[in-house]
C-alpha cells in the first residue's frame, strides 16, 4: 500500500514574511568579531553589535525632542 502523506523526514518549510515578522516582534541581536592577521599578528579588528526590532509609534522616544543627532 503506497504512502500518500507528506515524506515522514520531510523539512518543515518557514515562510519568510512569517520569520521576519517573528523576528522583528522579539527582536534580534547580532553580533561578530573579525580579526585580519598577517603571520599571526592582528592588524586590524572590527567588531559588529546591532539591534534589529520593530519601532512602534504608541511607544515614546527614550531621548528629549528631536533624537539625539
Amino acid at each position: 500500500m503506497p504512502w500518500d502523506g507528506p515524506e515522514p523526514y520531510a523539512p518543515a518549510g518557514v515562510p519568510l514574511v512569517d520569520l521576519l515578522d517573528r523576528v522583528l516582534a522579539t527582536g534580534v541581536v547580532v553580533s561578530g568579531d573579525l580579526v585580519l592577521a598577517i603571520a599571526d599578528v592582528p592588524l586590524v579588528r572590527i567588531s559588529l553589535h546591532a539591534l534589529l526590532s520593530s519601532v512602534s509609534e504608541r511607544m515614546p522616544a527614550p531621548w528629549p525632542d528631536s533624537g539625539p543627532l
